[in-house]
């Protein structure tokens, strides 16, 4: 099976917020194709912020994106930022911010990390869903309920309250989605939105 090309984009996002408001505008103004993931990646070191990369099961529209990315104009969420650019080996814009877009991708494609924004079925996590129509609707394959045994998953017929807000991660291949408990023997996505969803126009 051929790895899809994964485009690392890094416009300096100070925080997770920022960097879904980047992924929700770069995935719209590209027009990426359905079954894309995009994920946010923490870039550490003497500034540290966040990356983001863009997964394409089509390599021409990878490409385009790189095209439309590279353009003497910038393409930062209002068209000015400064980016960084990588795909397949190539890097544009400012050498610091290139790298982390190189890291962001690199990790992507091994599914080692990133927390992923944008994937199918994503649009479909609103209100309260069980276990099972998660798994089936999503490429989440292994829920985590923090503080439970690793090997005791939650039950297909478990109720997960979304609040429209379902960030699971790359972790060793998989994409993991972390729970806690919540009301009325409930569970909930460890990370709740901050204050409100992102992008809740999108």
């Amino acid at each position: 099976m051929t790895t899809p090309p994964v485009l690392g984009v890094d416009a300096g996002s100070p925080g997770l917020r920022e960097a879904d408001h980047l992924v929700h505008h770069l995935v719209d103004r590209l027009g990426l194709p359905a079954g894309t993931v995009a994920c946010t990646h923490f870039v550490r070191g003497g500034d540290p912020h966040t990356a983001v990369s863009l997964t394409a099961a089509d390599p021409a529209a990878a490409e385009a994106a790189w095209h439309a990315l590279t353009q003497a104009r910038g393409a930062g969420a209002e068209g000015t930022a400064p980016l960084g650019v990588f795909l397949t080996g190539r890097r544009h814009g400012p050498a610091a911010l290139a790298e982390a877009a190189a890291g962001a991708a690199a990790e992507a494609a091994a599914r080692t990390g990133g927390r992923a924004v944008v994937y199918p079925g994503a649009d479909g996590l609103t209100g309260t869903v069980t276990v099972a129509e998660l798994l089936a609707g999503t490429p989440i394959t292994r829920l985590v309920v923090l503080g439970s045994p690793a090997d005791e998953p939650p039950g297909p017929s478990a109720e997960i309250l979304t609040s429209g807000h379902v960030r699971p991660e790359w972790r060793a291949g998989e994409l993991v989605l972390p729970l806690v408990p919540a009301a009325g023997g409930r569970l909930a996505p460890f990370e709740v939105p901050n204050p409100t969803p992102c992008c809740a126009d999108h």
